[in-house]
């Protein structure tokens, strides 16, 4: 009997090892990906920049330490992403509502964003916030400040491309670090898309679409930021 006994309890933990074993790995990837969705990637540290907004006021990403604020870049005279992207920014504003949360929009066509006309512009979009800064300055030092944030602006020397821009944004948090979410195969995505699209994956940009899905996980990811 004892023989019996010993051999029912090597087949049971046998059988129960593997399971164990299984349970565990589930466990793992279970905390995994709830790890990936409530957790935002660090891209790096947001570069140095210092340029004039639209009240004549000198801005640095230091004067934006202790805020959580979105970085694009703009020109008041873009008849096309511009206005989606501007539109985008201002439900973001509306949605957040908060003393700790600011937009920088960089002017990639200085020449023509004087502080005064962006002035009229933040006005004619109905911004509200105080901490929404319209950026304008050397048009060279801000095509060298797009290449260190790895958002794409046009060559200044080439007419065609200068004020061609990347919809994108950049997230940065309290600290000064770029930040974002990770996508379905947990890969972090970098940049939010400031554009819309006409399905409500974001796979088909359309100027008239009605769907914004990086709008929608931006407001997610500024309040994750600022709780």
């Amino acid at each position: 009997m004892s023989r019996n006994k010993k051999t029912d309890s090597s087949a049971k933990k046998k059988i129960i090892i593997p399971v164990a074993v299984i349970a565990l790995l589930f466990l793992g990837i279970g905390f995994g990906m709830s790890y990936f969705k409530s957790n935002l990637y660090t891209v790096m540290k947001v570069p140095d920049f210092e340029l004039t907004d639209q009240n004549h006021k000198e801005v640095t990403n230091k004067d934006m330490l202790g805020k959580v604020y979105l970085v694009e870049f703009f020109f008041s005279k873009c008849p096309t992403i511009c206005p989606v992207m501007n539109s985008n920014m201002r439900a973001i504003e509306e949605e957040i509502n908060n003393p700790d949360f600011g937009i920088i929009s960089i002017s990639i066509d200085p020449e023509n964003d004087t502080p005064k006309l962006l002035r009229s512009h933040a006005q004619r979009i109905g911004v509200k916030s105080s901490n929404w800064h319209f950026l304008t300055g050397d048009r060279d030092y801000i095509g060298n400040l797009a290449d260190q944030f790895d958002i794409y602006v046009g060559d200044k020397e080439d007419e065609s491309e200068n004020l061609n821009h990347s919809g994108m944004i950049a997230l940065v948090d309290q600290d000064g670090n770029i930040r974002c979410r990770y996508n379905k195969e947990n890969m972090p995505i970098l940049y939010y898309s400031g554009l819309n699209y006409e399905d409500a994956e974001g796979k088909i940009p359309k100027l008239t679409g009605k769907f914004h899905p990086d709008r929608e996980i931006l407001i997610e990811d500024i309040k994750k930021l600022l709780k």
